[in-house]
């Protein structure tokens, strides 16, 4: 091989074409580096190549990198509050003593709740297998839970410790302690023990902002007996209703959390309490991503009066109410699906002695606008029996405020049975109602119905009012705002707000000793 010809001596107009390509190609590298480096002093004719990509412009590279976001990591978060989490023990007996097929898995919910059908909750009674011994077993479950004292304070589930006999937490250091149940509250679900034998634990604090969706989230507990166990996720979203109760109001979050971790913080990047967890979705029964954890505002409400007295006492004004639709606003002439719709007042209750009536919508709780009736709930429930409160109400189209004093919400609240819910027997077949597909007769004519209003005793199956719920032995109490006691009635006050040009009718229906109303679309023509 012969070595390659020197051109550098020669002219540049005399280079050889080969060498032109390679100039141009040495000419583009020149003006990436160039760009490179623009932003830096240049470089002079006598900077070496090797000067060129290791100064100025790498230096500049290397600043850019810096400014790119890198991911957070919580062993710090972590290192300062898991000393705050325990792991809560429980034995009960003859709670389970009563289930006698021995399936210690039974579900705690009520049979054919929402509850039962589509939630699981984490480390209650049933979490771990009880201990049979004769006719009497000794049911073992354990949760989660946080010192919110020094003094040994701590928050968990009221279905973990619920007809608990014996109650043991471990700490993160291993150490075991006995702790007795201060109180408890089935609604929230929220429960508040007292750890003996320590004074100065390390403690955990209630966060006082709400969290956003989208914010970090740490679920620090106890799944399946693995004390300490940190899982980290977002918040997926907020005012959850699960359908546990009134007072449903869950965050709901993404770390994934498991039998176990009922009863363990929600923990925010700032350290904080943002939620206690309580419950997953879950058809299997593991974790699926779906968890809600009972907001901190509530917790800290609930836990001051069980610290308190035990329990927890809640205003009541007494009343049914039900959610005002799209259709239910029409039917009232309302620009917007707001507030909550009262069904029926409850006989000598604060509200039916301050002149509230069925039909009323109450739109605001001093000053503060209800958006739905869980909102209205949750507000009257927050507030002290004693306290007096101005409600806006919007009563046959008009507005007015009524001011009354609130009740104590009773323990248990008991249906009224004033009718029987009716199967239309010793009916005459009752009148048709036309366009709407069902027949009525007056109540008095129909035995256990009552007196007020008409029995429904027949429903088309393919008609409007099946559609909206109505069965045979439903009893419609008013139509349109008007009492109503035949089927004449029914249809004059169907014509009257067809005449009004409304897109459907308001009707209260009593059914099953519960009143609702329902709004039923009215055929034109």
């Amino acid at each position: 091989m012969t070595d390659r010809p020197d051109f550098t001596n020669l002219p540049s107009h005399r280079l050889p074409r080969r060498s032109v390509f390679s100039a141009r190609r040495i000419a583009l590298m020149a003006s990436v580096v160039a760009g490179l480096g623009i932003a830096v002093h240049g470089f002079s004719p006598s900077t070496s190549p090797t000067d060129l990509f290791s100064t100025p412009a790498h230096a500049q590279v290397n600043n850019e990198v810096k400014k790119v976001e890198r991911p957070i990591g919580f062993a710090d978060i972590v290192e300062r509050v898991k000393p705050s989490v325990i792991s809560v023990k429980v034995n009960i007996k003859e709670k389970a003593a009563s289930n006698d097929d021995g399936d210690d898995s039974a579900s705690p919910f009520q049979p054919g709740s929402p509850m039962e059908r589509f939630f699981r909750r984490f480390g209650g009674p049933d979490g771990f297998p009880g201990q049979k011994g004769g006719r009497s077993r000794v049911v073992q479950g354990q949760g989660s839970g946080f010192f919110i004292s020094a003094d040994g304070f701590a928050v968990t589930n009221n279905h973990v410790v619920d007809g608990a006999d014996k109650v043991e937490v471990t700490t993160d250091d291993g150490k075991t302690y006995s702790a007795k149940v201060i109180g408890t509250d089935q609604r929230t679900d929220l429960a508040l023990i007292k750890v003996e034998g320590g004074s100065n634990f390390s403690f955990a604090k209630l966060a006082d902002g709400k969290p956003r969706i989208g914010d970090w989230v740490l679920a620090v507990g106890n799944p399946f007996g693995l004390g300490g166990t940190v899982t980290a996720g977002i918040v997926s979203a907020s005012g959850r209703d699960i359908g546990n109760g009134p007072y449903d109001d869950f965050i709901q979050i993404d770390a994934p959390v498991n039998k176990g971790n009922s009863g363990g913080p929600a923990f925010d990047t700032n350290g904080e309490v943002m939620g206690v967890n309580t419950a997953i979705y879950s058809p299997s029964g593991g974790s699926v991503g779906i968890a809600f954890s009972i907001p901190a505002s509530t917790v800290k409400s609930v836990v001051a009066q069980l610290k308190d007295k035990g329990s927890v006492s809640r205003g009541w004004i007494g009343v049914q109410i039900q959610p005002v639709t799209s259709d239910i606003a029409d039917s009232l002439g309302m620009k917007k699906a707001e507030g909550a719709l009262v069904a029926e007042p409850q006989a000598n209750g604060p509200a039916a002695k301050a002149g509230v009536e069925s039909g009323d919508v109450i739109t605001s709780v001093n000053g503060e606008s209800v958006k739905d009736a869980r909102e209205l709930a949750r507000t009257i429930g927050g507030l002290a029996p004693g306290a007096t409160v101005k409600l806006n109400v919007l009563h046959k189209g008009q507005d007015k405020v009524v001011n009354l004093t609130l009740g104590q919400l009773p323990n248990t609240v008991e249906a009224k049975a004033d009718t029987d819910n009716g199967s239309g027997k010793g009916a005459s077949k009752g009148t048709d109602v036309p366009k709407l597909g069902m027949t009525v007769a007056p109540a008095n004519s129909v035995a256990g119905a009552g007196k007020d209003g008409v029995v429904v005793t027949e429903v088309d199956p393919k008609s409007a009012a099946a559609e909206r719920g109505f069965k045979e032995g439903d009893v419609i109490l008013e139509v349109g705002g008007k009492s109503v006691s035949s089927a004449g009635e029914v249809r004059d006050a169907i014509n009257t707000a067809r005449t009004d040009n409304k897109n459907s009718v308001l009707m209260r229906v009593k059914s099953g000793g519960q009143s609702r109303f329902v709004a039923v679309p009215i055929a034109k023509g």
